[in-house]
């Protein structure tokens, strides 16, 4: 099989659930490439995301290797370094930038962002500064074997929904939420993502929070009313 049929054939079989068009348009914004936001990094690659930002101040540590899919080789060096040469390893055509640093309101970000951090009041922070910047905005959370996520599309989603998850630091369970974790979870919750950012694309209705427990085998869906057919 030559380059040329590689290339061509790369997209055939999700070309029906991902227009490549639209794709074609956005840049992708990940804050955080830990647990989840490194898988939806690569989500994102994989189905054809031309330009992805990575924003993380973190390096590699052991734990990352079992719970986050990074490799030996990545020990030590930076997350979003790791996570780019990854991503131009799946496709070296693939514009990544990369800031090393945390998430500052002078950052621009892209059409959609995906909010991938352990805090509450770095989440409210974000939202605070990058919402009115992005088209959408899709917040992924983890506890244990327990998911969230929560997606914000302008100007139809009501964003008061959204604010009201945003409970106080104080309240929140001690700890990180990626404290306990392993790597099927955060690929669940990446894929949970995706699939809102690709309904998204092909302009369908989201679920603006979607919960699942895999302990329980539950699955809590709130549509956006304002969205309903």
């Amino acid at each position: 099989m030559n380059t040329l049929n590689v290339t061509t054939d790369r997209f055939q079989r999700q070309s029906d659930l991902i227009p490549a068009e639209r794709l074609s348009q956005l840049t992708a914004t990940v804050i955080g490439v830990g647990a989840i936001g490194r898988q939806v990094a690569l989500q994102l690659a994989a189905i054809g995301t031309p330009r992805i930002q990575l924003i993380d101040f973190d390096s590699v540590e052991s734990t990352n290797i079992t719970t986050q899919g990074y490799r030996a080789q990545d020990l030590g060096q930076l997350k979003v370094d790791a996570t780019a040469r990854a991503i131009q390893e799946l496709d070296e055509s693939i514009q990544v930038t990369v800031i090393m640093d945390r998430y500052r309101v002078s950052v621009p970000v892209g059409e959609a962002v995906f909010c991938c951090v352990d805090s509450i009041s770095a989440r409210a922070a974000i939202w605070r500064s990058a919402s009115s910047h992005c088209q959408l905005f899709v917040d992924g959370r983890m506890l244990g074997e327990v998911i969230r996520v929560l997606s914000v599309a302008a100007p139809h989603n009501d964003h008061n929904y959204y604010k009201s998850t945003l409970f106080h630091q104080s309240e929140a369970q001690t700890g990180r939420c990626t404290a306990q974790s392993t790597i099927y979870t955060a690929n669940i919750a990446a894929g949970l993502m995706l699939h809102q950012f690709t309904r998204w694309l092909r302009m369908l209705p989201l679920d603006r929070d979607i919960t699942v427990s895999l302990l329980a085998s539950e699955l809590i869906l709130d549509h956006d009313p304002s969205l309903e057919m």
